[in-house]
């Protein structure tokens, strides 16, 4: 077998203290897994999970100390921060019960859902997909992967972003609506969850736009902290 031309590298997010990387396989995302970012949103607060997804090639490896740089991207005049925990996963599964759950997470990072907001509301509006509005290039920035030996159970930790030392989202990761744990369970329903995979938790209310020139500048106690700038 010859392929056509060389195929694509594969995206890959480094691993905390390591000069291991992580190779990724897909990105899933939830949607409106916090009350308050729920009805910011125009939910109700509560309702059954539901997923989207960007391309592997969408992260933004972020290196911990460094700030890195982000495009602006085009096509919106109406960029948006989302900070998120995001769970990777190390062990393939099928109808994963609760209880098992974090047996197939590999460990924890920072991540931030960028979200072209002009362009997911003109979707909704016309019943369309997402997809031009989260999995564009450059949308998901993260930092490095921290083993979940290293990590341990992230159920109550501060989660936070600021713009320009503004801070906009603060929050604690036991107010999500549906845990990880849950999350996983729900989805492995929908899909087999396979080692690479990256789910995006949620995001904390306080969502905003950001333009050129900014910095963001968001953690999670026990992971550090992630910084870009928009260029």
């Amino acid at each position: 077998m010859e392929f056509t031309f060389p195929p694509a590298v594969v995206a890959t997010v480094p691993v905390a203290g390591s000069d291991q990387v992580f190779p990724v396989h897909r990105i899933y995302c939830v949607g409106r897994n916090y009350v308050e970012h729920a009805k910011e949103m125009g939910g109700t607060g509560r309702e059954a999970p539901f997923f989207f997804m960007k391309p592997a090639d969408a992260v933004l490896p972020l290196p911990a100390g460094v700030v890195g740089e982000m495009h602006y991207p085009s096509q919106t005049a109406d960029l948006h921060h989302e900070i998120e925990l995001v769970a990777a996963i190390g062990a393939a599964g099928r109808d994963i019960a609760v209880a098992d759950a974090l047996k197939h997470v590999w460990g924890y990072a920072v991540g931030i859902d960028m979200t072209r907001r002009d362009l997911q509301a003109e979707a909704k509006k016309l019943s369309r997909p997402w997809c031009l509005s989260k999995g564009f290039d450059e949308s998901a920035p993260i930092g490095p992967i921290h083993r979940i030996t290293d990590a341990g159970v992230m159920d109550r930790a501060r989660i936070h972003l600021d713009v320009n030392g503004v801070t906009r989202q603060d929050s604690t990761v036991d107010k999500l609506i549906w845990s990880v744990a849950e999350t996983i369970s729900i989805l492995s329903g929908y899909v087999e969850l396979l080692p690479g995979d990256l789910i995006f938790s949620g995001t904390p209310a306080g969502v905003a736009a950001v333009g050129r020139g900014d910095l963001l500048e968001g953690g999670i106690d026990g992971l550090g902290t992630i910084a870009l700038r928009l260029v």
